[in-house]
């Protein structure tokens, strides 16, 4: 997954700073149509959050991604126990 090259805080308050219809230059790109891209983009995920959200939110994700982890590799060796079990010795 691309990772955004502005951090949760700068991209909430960018967005705010356009919800207050201030022009924002800050590496956004210069089109406006593309500006306008980045924004709702960026604004379906972050839109309408506090800076404390989105931090709780990218802690969540961490935690999710752990545990998807984690059972992947139980579910692996869950699978590895059937076929040995399976198996006449």
């Amino acid at each position: 997954m691309k990772r955004s090259r502005f951090s949760e805080e700068q991209i909430i308050g960018i967005l705010r700073e356009h919800e207050a219809g201030v022009k924002t230059r800050r590496g956004l790109p210069e089109a406006r149509h593309q500006q306008r891209d980045v924004l709702q983009v960026e604004g379906e995920k972050y839109g309408g959050m506090d800076v404390s959200d989105a931090r709780r939110l990218k802690a969540l994700e961490d935690e999710n991604s752990k545990l998807k982890k984690l059972l992947a590799e139980t579910m692996l060796d869950n699978a590895i126990l059937k076929d040995i079990a399976a198996k006449k010795w």
